[in-house]
């Protein structure tokens, strides 16, 4: 359909079945934070923020992608790290020299390789981040800024090698955020909200920069962050989107409301905006099935940007990953999983490893989450207390064993198999034997049960 220039119009706009089918998407953030690429270790900000105490959260910021704002503050372990290593006399902005000159060393098809390697369906990346600086070469430069941008079109050389492997490419974008704009330093969740720039010259150019980005790269994903002006015609913006790419979602975070900023004390979920096709809780899960499309985004460590500060101590293990995509899934949910990429584009080796350990488990068990959706209720347990994660698709259940059975035979609690039910482990041909037990069915499971961080069984009906 064709869409009118109005939030009333495009509110019509339905979920596409690629976006609720794909489950596992990339998300990349790379920019002049990825030269220093430091933070100190603040914890993961979902729990930060549900536990209602953010008083020193942004002076000692374990995002990295923040450095410019935790530089700052003069007490921070940021500014005491960069007057160390760069004097401090050096700039934030003095990085874009190092930056384009590490990304000469970039190879997209390498990046894109290890996506797909991973499994994943899509990919998101940060076109310009809150410091304003771009990676592609506008037509609207930084007026505050002069060849504030990546001399190599990241997005478009990205964009083409990620298509060519057979997955989507979306897009970032800081449409509130700018400290190009405003250089206010951010100390509080209000100054987050109230700093987002609202001048005319900040609505023109971000518009002009978004209508830019789906004429030349088409994305499959308008993924803005931390709100957006109040003055914009979001109703014109959203509509000009789905007449040109009409398989297209929008995400939550175009809200131009500063009514409502998220409470501490509950989980971390933006505030949304006007219209969107899908939420997006940040280090942060659901407890229940969700009737409306969800994705939650959060790095493989404490932070988005690479931090050279994070070892394996800092990062998600494998079965963590793996346990916590497999949840997201059984309740509706997408995950949007964050590489943080060195200037020269390389992803350090122990990110890479946990997506080529997860795309491994999905090379085997991708029959429970690709193209599934949530069955009647998403967790179960085994007798002897062994999690499960359900999901379906019409011909099949699957109970995915979050970890390995110390029994041979299984009893998965309150479940019903159909008397002429086919049962199978992911990877296996043969049928496994199973009769039903009272409530429970019982499964026996082979001796030879391979070592992996999750099982999914496969209950054809």
């Amino acid at each position: 359909m064709t869409f009118e220039p109005t939030l009333e119009s495009v509110r019509q706009h339905q979920v596409p079945a690629w976006y609720d089918e794909a489950k596992l998407g990339i998300f990349i953030h790379w920019g002049l934070y990825s030269v220093p690429a430091w933070a100190p270790h603040g914890g993961d900000i979902g729990e930060v923020f549900q536990s209602g105490d953010m008083s020193d959260w942004f002076r000692n910021n374990s995002y990295a992608e923040w450095y410019l704002n935790t530089l700052k503050f003069e007490d921070s372990p940021t500014r005491a790290w960069h007057n160390k290593h760069y004097g401090a006399g050096f700039h934030y902005d003095d990085f874009a020299a190092g930056f384009n000159s590490a990304l000469r060393r970039w190879q997209a098809e390498e990046m894109a390789a290890l996506f797909a390697d991973a499994n994943a369906r899509y990919v998101v990346l940060t076109t310009k981040h809150h410091d304003g600086f771009t990676l592609w070469k506008s037509d609207y430069p930084c007026p505050h800024k002069p060849g504030y941008h990546t001399q190599r079109d990241v997005v478009g050389e990205l964009t083409a090698a990620v298509r060519k492997r057979g997955m989507r490419m979306g897009l970032y974008y800081s449409g509130g955020l700018d400290w190009a704009f405003n250089e206010a330093r951010i100390q509080d969740i209000p100054d987050v909200w109230g700093t987002i720039v609202q001048t005319p010259e900040f609505v023109e150019y971000s518009l002009a920069h978004w209508r830019e980005l789906i004429d030349r790269y088409q994305p499959s994903l308008m993924w803005n962050d931390i709100g957006y002006p109040a003055a914009a015609d979001l109703g014109e913006l959203f509509a000009y989107y789905y007449n040109n790419v009409p398989e297209g979602v929008i995400n939550d975070r175009f809200t131009q409301s500063r009514d409502t900023v998220p409470k501490e004390g509950e989980p971390l979920a933006p505030p949304r905006g006007p219209h969107y096709d899908f939420v997006t809780p940040e280090y942060a899960q659901f407890d229940e099935i969700q009737a409306g499309k969800w994705e939650s985004c959060r790095g493989i460590g404490h932070s988005f940007g690479y931090n050279r500060n994070e070892g394996d101590e800092q990062l998600l293990a494998e079965d963590e990953l793996i346990h916590m995509f497999v949840d997201i899934v059984s309740k509706n949910g997408n995950l949007l999983l964050n590489v943080g990429p060195m200037a020269d584009g390389t992803i350090p080796a122990n990110q890479a490893e946990r997506l080529r350990g997860l795309g491994r488990w999905l090379d085997v068990n991708g029959a429970a989450i690709f193209d599934t959706r949530p069955w009647r209720r998403a967790e179960g347990k085994t007798t002897g207390g062994l999690e499960i994660r359900f999901t379906e698709i019409d011909e099949a259940l699957y109970a995915t064993l979050l970890g390995r059975p110390a029994e041979s035979e299984i009893a998965i609690e309150s479940l019903d198999a159909p008397k002429r039910a086919e049962i199978r482990l992911l990877g296996r041909d043969a049928e496994l034997s199973w009769r039903q037990d009272g409530a429970d069915l019982r499964i026996e499971l082979p001796d030879d049960l391979p070592d992996s961080p999750a099982h999914s069984l496969e209950i054809r009906r």
